[in-house]
């Protein structure tokens, strides 16, 4: 796919224009946003005057020191100059500011082990000798990434947010197609996460991965030139977080200097320099693949101590391998023809691009005002849906497009500060067939469980929709430090954005071939048409406010609480406002199989008094107690609740659910008899679309389905619990920074999606005492229009985690040039819905979520990961990263025992499994970075990275038939657990070069 077959919309130039005119009005206090901004504060002499500067841009903060304290907000991350002027004498330090970070730094005294400095009298020796201020009093379960982490260690994606792997209880995820990347804290899936950008929350309110664009990507949510370090908060979080019941992301972005400054990158990767996965093996070829890398970024100043500039482009060009495997486990008997296994069987490549720019002015209107406007714009184009049974022109077409711009305003006061954001996004996800036309599908006939095996695909692909989300925002967050020991923080957002959702599956007819009957005629086909009484394209003028407050107490020189609560409410008129035909709630209500069973249809009818969810209350404590006073030995916990938002894709069922209606047309042939309405002879006609359509007309009431939401629907939450410890060691001459946290978080109310369907008594299952499966699907509710099968939406997914998080972190700096990490994380999991951690919503093979809880299918019982950086000088670093996890629980049913006569069938449930083994993926990978200073401001540097070096396959096929028993007395399966299949997770050894230039 070209990329100039793109399509792209943007903001209106007048609409920008009003945003720009907007925020500048509401400037008067704005910068930083607190997320993102540092604050430092700590003891000072009464008389004092604190006067803080930045070294790179001359940003400047100063305060006088009250009550023998001193607390200063609204400092971007960067290496500061603090002088102390008191009692006739003045003394200067430097210390350097993490993301984020309440950092404690006493000036009555002198340094402390966790930030002395010595003087600082020129800019290179502040920025050799101001060491990073460790935070140890926050009560939140937070840890930093640092740049030098995202610069120096070992990757393979350029995607920023895999480093948040080095957190333990974070999870960065690469399926293995390898097509998509996604981020997950816990028990909770992907979509449960947010990422916040210089303090603007980038959630994806309409598909699932949690953060806008990423879902069926592998590209980049920000161009990593652009990202200076961030921050993860695995579970309790402050106030000022929304729209999240999982982990927080928090980075801020690189500015300009007073100094230019730019650089050049280019990494390349291919099929030459990557082992064969097993299937390449298998065919005995390797499949074309590259992946190149490339981007460049600049910035400085175009006024001095004003105004500075900071722009940056990535791109990603890459070809995967996209193999054509057709099915190895086939019914006994059976032979492919020749047909089918010669002229497709083989290796093919699917494409991916993606480009994406970023542009920053920060302006220091007056010492106490600094105004921002930043800008991203994302492009992407790819194929997906080739390989396995499906030819390259059943593929999938992929656009990704996003735009953001954000103006800020920071001001500060001496004792107060304020940070504005006015905001502006669209994103938008259409994935959509390479070919329009028909597919073909051909099948091969299991006898022995009365299904049917695809082997090959060909013709259009199934995939169709348009689904995006477009709007702005203004958020406004109000910091008060004049009350001794508080700081109070007190915010509001309000967000008016329109979320869309179409799709269609499968868009073009689908006609199914038996290779062993016949290849010319079918024995099924499966098309749609719209129902001209349906609407299928969904939007919703969708409305969002939250408000917070929340006070960091320190009650003593030891003791702070953090005390916190916050509400959010969304007006979401789709959800509201839907009410079904009057013809299928007078069907609903007439239908006699629910007027005895578990649930009331009154619950599901609309009738006017649906309202919004308003009761997201969402309290957040905290604690830290310093045991010595010095920050080294400090005891924190806390307790919240964290409401997330349902999303977009999943309300919007009821609109399109059922807006197509779907036609089956069976042909009876020996292979596959069949009976009833939509079983007829077979007629030549129906091979094209007039024919079809002709049917469609003749039988206008013909298959569907109606979905329908709770009219009482709730938003997800969290309630998050922990108490930890943090410890500053010092060993071998350095400081270590240690945690050890336990955790305990419940998730409650997840979407889901059951048969609403019930038989002539009310019961659900067919056999009395049967828990699971024979789900009454042929029990359809009478009605004209041709409805036939009832999907109900409720509140009901639940996860628990308890955890143990250890951290074991020395840093590297300039100073002492090598650093180390260890994420450890010990995590039992669970959740009451087969494969939710996933993503799965819909259950119909029981007849509701109940409050049995399984082992989680996404989370390993152990994870480490160790990293590493070192350079023993020469310009030359060695870094590395060690990967270890047990096996993660996979999906299974369990058909052990046998029904009580007269059932024929097995008593079968939900029982997941555990792969054998101890290691269930394992990976090492090593980078080395040489660089070479040409005597001026230019630098050249090559890097080479070797990703999987000891190429360990990390499998993710394994039999999980228990077997079937008579009474219980057939024995389990011997090889349930083991590994059946040839895929894996990739990367396999993969050799990487790089090349760069810095000025």
């Amino acid at each position: 796919m070209k990329k100039s077959a793109r399509r792209a919309s943007r903001p209106s130039m007048s609409l920008l224009s009003c945003a720009l005119a907007s925020c500048l009005a509401l400037a008067a206090p704005s910068v930083m946003a607190q997320s993102t901004s540092a604050t430092l504060r700590g003891a000072a002499a009464a008389d004092a005057t604190i006067t803080v500067v930045n070294v790179d841009t001359g940003l400047t903060r100063t305060a006088k020191a009250a009550n023998g304290s001193y607390n200063i907000g609204g400092l971007p991350p960067g290496t500061y100059r603090i002088d102390v002027t008191g009692g006739g004498q003045t003394r200067s330090e430097a210390v350097t500011l993490q993301v984020g970070q309440t950092a404690t730094l006493n000036l009555n005294q002198a340094a402390s082990p966790t930030s002395s400095a010595g003087d600082a009298t020129t800019l290179d020796t502040v920025r050799v000798s101001a060491p990073i201020l460790v935070e140890t009093k926050t009560s939140e379960v937070a840890t930093y990434v640092s740049n030098k982490q995202i610069e120096l260690l070992p990757q393979n994606s350029r995607n920023f947010l895999a480093f948040a792997d080095l957190v333990p209880g974070m999870m960065f995820i690469t399926p293995p197609s390898g097509r998509e990347t996604m981020l997950r804290s816990g028990a909770q899936g992907a979509s449960n996460i947010n990422v916040y950008i210089d303090g603007v929350g980038q959630k994806n309110y309409v598909t699932p991965g949690g953060i806008t664009s990423q879902d069926d990507s592998e590209g980049n949510p920000f161009p990593q030139l652009a990202i200076g370090e961030y921050k993860v908060i695995t579970s309790n979080y402050k106030a000022e977080y929304d729209q999240i019941s999982s982990a927080a992301v928090t980075a801020v972005t690189r500015s300009g200097t007073n100094e230019f400054h730019g650089s050049f990158f280019w990494d390349k990767t291919s099929e030459k320099w990557q082992r064969p996965t097993p299937q390449e093996e298998f065919v005995g070829a390797k499949s074309v693949e590259k992946v190149e890398q490339y981007g460049a970024s600049f910035g400085g100043p175009i006024i001095r101590d004003k105004l500075h500039f900071f722009i940056t482009y990535e791109a990603k060009d890459i070809i995967r391998p996209s193999p054509m495997t057709l099915p190895t486990t086939l019914p006994p008997g059976t032979t492919l023809p020749g047909v089918i296994t010669g002229p497709y069987e083989g290796m093919y490549s699917s494409p991916f691009n993606q480009d994406v720019y970023f542009g920053k002015l920060s302006w220091q209107a007056t010492d106490n005002h600094l105004i921002e406007f930043t800008a991203k714009r994302r492009e992407e184009v790819g194929i997906s849906g080739i390989g396995g049974v499906n030819l390259p022109e059943s593929g999938t077409g992929l656009v990704n497009d996003e735009n953001r711009y954000d103006l800020r305003s920071v001001y500060t006061s001496e004792n107060w500060m304020n940070d504005a954001h006015l905001t502006f996004e669209e994103a938008s996800y259409n994935p959509s067939p390479l070919v329009k036309l028909p597919s073909q599908r051909y099948t091969v006939r299991n006898v022995n469980n009365n299904g049917d095996i695809v082997v090959l695909n060909t013709g259009g692909g199934p995939n169709f929709q348009d689904k995006g989300q477009k709007g702005w925002s203004l958020q406004n967050d109000f910091t008060f430090y004049g009350w001794e020991g508080h700081t109070i923080k007190a915010g509001i957002k309000y967000k008016q954005v329109d979320l869309k959702a179409f799709q269609q599956f499968p868009p073009y007819p689908r006609y199914y071939f038996d290779v062993n009957e016949s290849l010319t005629q079918p024995w099924r086909i499966e098309y749609t048409t719209s129902r001209a009484d349906r609407d299928p394209f969904v939007q919703s003028d969708s409305k969002q406010f939250g408000i917070y407050v929340q006070d960091d107490w320190a009650v003593t020189d030891k003791l702070t609480l953090n005390l916190g609560v916050r509400w959010d409410y969304e007006d979401n008129p789709s959800y509201t406002d839907h009410q079904p035909a009057p013809e299928i709630v007078a069907a609903l209500r007439n239908y006699p199989n629910i007027r005895d069973t578990d649930y009331s249809i009154e619950d599901y009818i609309n009738d006017g008094r649906r309202k919004n969810f308003k009761d997201a209350w969402q309290p957040r404590l905290g604690f830290s107690y310093d045991l010595t006073g010095d920050q080294r030995h400090v005891i924190f916990g806390g307790a919240g609740r964290a409401y997330d938002r349902n999303l977009f894709d999943y309300l919007a069922r009821e609109y399109y659910g059922g807006a197509f209606t779907t036609y089956n047309i069976y042909f009876p042939t020996a292979l596959h008899p069949c009976s009833g309405s939509s079983c007829i002879a077979f007629d030549p006609a129906l091979m094209t679309d007039a024919g079809l359509a002709a049917y469609a007309t003749a039988n206008p009431v013909s298959g569907g389905e109606v979905q329908l939401l709770n009219n009482d629907l709730k938003s997800p939450y969290s309630d998050q619990f922990s108490l930890g410890m943090r410890n500053i060691v010092s060993l071998w001459g350095h400081d270590w920074n240690t945690a050890v946290t336990l955790v305990h978080i419940r998730s409650r109310d997840g979407i889901y999606f059951r048969l609403g369907n019930r038989r002539p008594d009310g019961s659900f299952h067919l056999y009395p005492g049967q828990t699971y499966g024979d789900s009454p699907w042929g029990a359809n509710f009478p009605v004209g229009g041709g409805y036939s099968q009832l999907v109900l939406g409720d509140n009901g997914l639940e996860y628990n985690l308890n955890s143990l998080q250890v951290q074991v972190d020395k840093p590297y700096t300039s100073a002492s040039p090598w650093g180390f990490n260890l994420a450890y994380t010990y995590s039992d999991a669970e959740e009451n819905r087969p494969n939710a951690s996933n993503g799965e919503t819909y259950l119909f093979d029981y007849p509701f979520a109940n409050s049995n809880m399984y082992l989680s299918t996404g989370v390993p019982k152990h994870r480490l990961v160790l990293s590493g950086i070192y350079s023993p000088g020469w310009d030359l670093v060695f870094s590395s990263k060690l990967v270890l996890a047990t096996p993660i629980p996979k999906s299974a049913t369990n058909c052990l025992d046998s029904l009580p006569a007269p059932s024929p069938n097995y008593l079968c449930y939900y029982d997941p499994y555990t792969p054998n083994g101890t290691i269930g993926f394992k990976q090492f990978d090593l980078a080395a970075e040489k660089r070479w200073n040409t005597g001026t401001d230019l630098s050249f540097k090559v890097r080479v990275d070797m990703i999987n070096v000891f190429d360990w396959r990390n499998w993710n096929q394994f039999d999980g038939n228990y077997g079937t028993g008579n009474g219980g007395r057939l024995p389990v399966n011997p090889n349930l657990g083991n590994r059946n299949g040839r895929e894996i997770f990739e990367p396999t050894r993969t050799f990487k070069l790089s090349f760069g230039l810095d000025w």
